[in-house]
């Protein structure tokens, strides 16, 4: 009798001793970033990692990632949904000579990034590069700044997998990328790939292209301002391509409005001025509702309200 119950209460302790290994290594829905904390860590408040590789294998899919002080987090391959946020701290991204954030994930996965500071030192890749396929991607408040290495781009979408993904841009800063085919923003997808993309509030600057649409995608751009990119402000390059313009600036670019043959171009109360090339619009592809403010004659094609 005493052997049977030693037996059962020493198989209880293993019992348990396996159910809190397992909670140990379980993923948590929120996880934690620091400055001063260690990838050895469980990622929690009191005991946060140090860097978003640490963190993301630790977050359950769908989960958050949170900055609770300043500091620099590294490079991180997103591979499910999930939200990388810091909304108070400098939360620096640096990388050189690689890609900062790749996003490799299903066609059902939404990521969100949100106040992140991408910093590629004038070598690096891309700043977010989107491959495969997902559901939506969201950056927010964010700062993509120097990624020249070659062919790089502050924001490539690169989708190839059959569906369609969602990019929303907003409240966001690109800034000196691009080298090669690379631009601030690039919209390729390829295959049976298809984007929708919106960007509301965003500054594209001395990038070599502001942004550049590409392929089966379709990009409304609101609110935003397109200044001192050496080929374009906006470019539509490729077809069957769409690019909607409102509400925004192209101001001293190499040309104000790129639209390509086979593309298709709206222009809705847009300035442009300041470009530098001996044409502003590329004719045969754009189309104006006619209350743009353009500094040099071109040829655009009216579009009446009454008929849309």
């Amino acid at each position: 009798m005493i052997r049977k119950r030693l037996f059962l209460n020493v198989l209880t302790i293993f019992v348990l001793l396996l159910a809190c290994s397992s909670l140990a290594h379980a993923q948590a829905t929120r996880t934690w970033v620091s400055g001063v904390g260690d990838d050895a860590n469980p990622c929690s408040r009191t005991a946060p990692c140090k860097t978003f590789a640490g963190a993301i294998s630790k977050t359950a899919t769908g989960g958050e990632i949170n900055v609770l002080d300043p500091g620099g987090f590294g490079g991180v391959t997103i591979n499910k949904s999930i939200t990388i946020s810091s909304e108070r701290f400098e939360a620096g991204v640096l990388v050189s000579g690689t890609n900062a954030i790749i996003v490799n994930a299903t066609t059902t996965s939404v990521v969100v990034l949100r106040g992140l500071d991408i910093e590629g030192l004038g070598t690096g890749l891309d700043g977010i590069k989107v491959l495969g396929g997902l559901a939506a991607l969201h950056v927010e408040k964010c700062t993509v700044n120097n990624f020249r290495g070659a062919n790089g781009s502050g924001i490539e979408i690169a989708t190839s997998l059959a569906g369609t993904t969602q990019v929303l841009i907003k409240d966001t800063i690109v800034r000196n990328n691009g080298q090669g085919t690379g631009a601030g923003i690039i919209i390729n997808p390829t295959g049976s790939a298809v984007v929708k993309a919106s960007l509301d509030n965003v500054r594209m600057e001395q990038n070599n292209a502001g942004i550049q649409v590409r392929g089966s995608s379709t990009t409304s751009v609101s609110n935003s301002v397109a200044a001192s990119n050496a080929f374009a402000g906006f470019s539509a390059a490729l077809s069957p391509a769409v690019l909607n313009l409102t509400d925004s600036v192209s101001a001293n670019n190499g040309n104000g409005v790129v639209c390509a043959v086979g593309t298709t171009v709206r222009m809705d109360n847009l300035s442009i001025t300041g470009h530098t090339q001996a044409n502003t619009v590329t004719p045969n592809a754009c189309s104006s509702f006619g209350n743009n403010h353009i500094d040099q004659a071109v040829s655009v094609i009216a579009i009446n309200p009454a008929n849309q």
